[in-house]
């Protein structure tokens, strides 16, 4: 599933950020499941309802996240 989650994108639930393990919901296998998330390197903090992006995934519940558009 590593190929599957990178590059997917999602929805803040819980704010990320630096010192913070937030969380995201991304759609995957026919479904949408929840994530524990951190901020990409050189990313700061993402709000709550941030589309973002998948940079790297670490099984079996943990991804990096950047955000998907510039503010």
């Amino acid at each position: 599933m590593d190929e599957d989650m990178v590059g997917r994108t999602g929805r803040v639930t819980g704010t990320v950020g630096p010192g913070l393990v937030g969380e995201v919901i991304v759609r995957v296998r026919g479904g949408a499941e929840h994530f524990l998330a951190y901020p990409a390197p050189g990313e700061g903090r993402i709000e709550t309802g941030t589309l973002v992006t998948v940079v790297e995934y670490l099984p079996p519940r943990t991804v990096y996240v950047m955000a998907a558009y510039d503010n």
